[in-house]
C-alpha cells in the first residue's frame, strides 16, 4: 500500500469500526494526509478542530494506523498555514507559502507605512529598506507581511534563496549545533540566503550568544548585499540588553510600526475574511465584531473563523448573538486586564491550593511552579500581553521562562483530559465574574 490516500482510506476504514458515522463525518473524515515517509504520518486539521481531535481522538487514530499498517508511527496533526510555513529554512519551492499575500492583507492608515515597506522590499530585495524592521504589538500583521514578502519572491525570484524562521527557532538551531560541534553547518544555513526573515526578533533579549551569532550572521548578509527584514512586538530601543553594535545596526535601515486598526478597517477585514470563507457576514454583526474585539486582527479573523465552523457545522447564519458567544471564547473584554489576571490567579490558587502570593513569587517548589505555570497559561490565552508583559505579573519571569511554562502546561493538558477540563472551568470561572 504505496499510495498516501489509499493508506489513509484504510486508515479511515479502520476508525469506522471504532467511531460513531456522526463523529466521523465532523472530526475524523475532514482531515487530510500530508505525507508519509515510514516514520511520521503528517495530516492536515482545521486549526479550530485540532484541539479536540488532539484530546478526543488521537489515540484512537493512532492504533487505527498502526492496524493498517502493522507498525507503530508518530503522527502530526498541522494546520495549513502550519503546512506552508514551517520556521525552517528550505530553498524556496515556489508552489508554497501562497497562503498570506499582499492582495489579502488589508492596508488601512495605521500599517499602510509598512505594507509598502514590505512591498518594496520583495519587488528589489537587497537594494532598498535593508534591514527592515517591523514592530507592533501581537496580532496586527507582521508576520502576515513578512511571508507575504516570501510569496511574492517565491513566484516572481524562484532562483533566490529565501529563508523564513524565527527568533527562537534560529536561538535552538545555534545551541544544537554548538552542542553537535557543527557550527559550520549552521552558518552555511543562516548565512548564505539571498533573502533573510526574521519572526520575533525580540527573543534575542538578554541572550548574548544569541547575540552575538546573530550580529556576525547580519554583516556577512549585510556585506554581500542580501536582504534582511526583521519583525518584533517592539521597536530596538525597548529590547531589554540588545547590544549597542546591533542596536546600531537594527536601526540603519527602515523602521516600519503597525498600530492596531481602527473600527472601519475592523469591519472591511471582518467582511474580506467571511468573503474568503464563502459566507456572508451581515453589516450588524460586522460592526458588533469590530466594536468589541479593537487591538488585534488575528482575534477577529479567529472569531470569523469560529463563526464560520458553527455555520458550517450546525447551519446557524451569523447573527449578533451567535458573535456574542464566540467572542467571550476569545477575549474577555469585559474587564479591564489587570482585573483579569487578577481574577485569573485567584482561580488558580483555588484550583491548586496554592496562596496568590506564591504564584507570584519566585518560589521554586515544585507545585507552587505548577500552579504559576497555568496561570501563566491561562493569561496568555485570554489576553493581549507580551510574554514579557505576563512575566512581570510573575516576579518578572522572563520571556523565556513564560514562553517555556506555557508550552509546558500545553503538554499537560493534551496528555490530560481532567486538566485540560479544569483549565476550561478556570476560564469559564472568570468569564462569568
Amino acid at each position: 500500500m504505496d499510495n498516501l490516500s489509499e493508506l489513509w482510506a484504510a486508515i479511515l476504514k479502520e476508525l469506522e469500526k471504532e467511531i460513531p458515522e456522526v463523529v466521523m463525518k465532523t472530526w475524523i473524515s475532514p482531515l487530510e494526509p500530508v505525507s508519509f515517509d515510514g516514520e511520521t504520518l503528517i495530516l492536515k486539521v482545521d486549526g479550530f478542530k485540532r484541539n479536540v481531535i488532539q484530546n478526543k481522538f488521537f489515540n484512537d487514530i493512532k492504533i487505527a494506523v498502526e492496524k493498517t499498517i502493522g507498525f507503530s508511527v508518530d503522527i502530526t496533526l498541522e494546520t495549513e498555514e502550519e503546512s506552508l510555513f514551517k520556521a525552517t529554512t528550505d530553498t524556496v519551492d515556489s508552489s508554497k507559502g501562497l497562503e498570506l499575500t499582499f492582495e489579502k492583507f488589508i492596508v488601512a492608515p495605521t500599517n499602510q507605512f509598512a505594507y509598502y515597506a514590505a512591498k518594496t522590499v520583495a519587488q528589489k530585495p537587497g537594494s532598498v529598506h535593508n534591514p527592515l524592521f517591523i514592530y507592533g504589538k501581537s496580532g496586527l500583521g507582521k508576520t502576515h507581511l513578512l511571508k507575504a514578502i516570501y510569496s511574492e519572491l517565491s513566484i516572481n525570484k524562484p532562483e533566490l534563496n529565501i529563508l523564513y524562521t524565527n527568533g527562537e527557532t534560529f536561538l535552538n538551531e545555534m545551541y544544537a549545533h554548538i552542542t553537535e560541534k557543527n557550527m559550520r553547518e549552521f552558518h552555511n544555513k543562516f548565512r548564505t540566503p539571498d533573502v533573510l526573515l526574521v519572526d520575533d526578533i525580540q527573543f534575542i533579549e538578554n541572550k548574548v550568544q544569541m547575540q552575538e551569532e546573530f550580529f556576525y550572521t547580519f554583516e556577512e548578509l549585510i556585506n554581500q548585499g542580501k536582504q534582511i527584514v526583521l519583525a518584533s512586538d517592539r521597536p530596538p530601543k525597548d529590547i531589554k540588553s540588545l547590544e549597542e553594535r546591533l542596536s546600531s545596526r537594527f536601526l540603519s535601515g527602515l523602521l516600519a510600526d503597525i498600530q492596531p486598526p481602527e473600527i472601519e478597517t475592523r469591519i472591511v477585514i471582518i467582511k474580506k475574511k467571511a468573503q474568503l470563507l464563502d459566507m456572508e457576514m451581515p453589516d450588524d454583526v460586522a460592526e458588533y465584531i469590530a466594536e468589541k474585539l479593537k487591538n488585534n486582527v488575528r482575534q477577529l479573523e479567529g472569531v470569523v473563523k469560529k463563526i464560520y465552523a458553527i455555520y458550517s457545522i450546525e447551519k446557524k447564519k451569523p447573527t449578533i448573538a451567535l458573535a456574542n458567544d464566540v467572542i467571550k471564547d476569545v477575549i474577555y473584554y469585559a474587564q479591564p486586564t489587570e482585573v483579569t489576571i487578577k481574577n485569573i490567579i485567584e482561580e488558580v490558587s483555588k484550583a491548586f491550593g496554592i496562596s496568590v502570593e506564591d504564584i507570584q513569587s519566585n518560589k521554586k517548589k515544585a507545585e507552587i511552579v505548577n500552579a504559576r505555570q497555568f496561570a501563566m497559561y491561562i493569561v496568555r490565552e485570554v489576553t493581549n500581553l507580551t510574554l514579557d508583559e505576563i512575566g512581570r505579573h510573575f516576579g518578572n519571569k522572563k520571556h523565556s521562562t513564560v514562553l517555556y511554562s506555557c508550552e509546558a502546561v500545553e503538554e499537560k493538558i493534551e496528555e490530560s483530559a481532567q486538566l485540560d477540563a479544569m483549565v476550561s472551568d478556570i476560564m469559564k470561572n472568570i468569564k462569568d465574574e
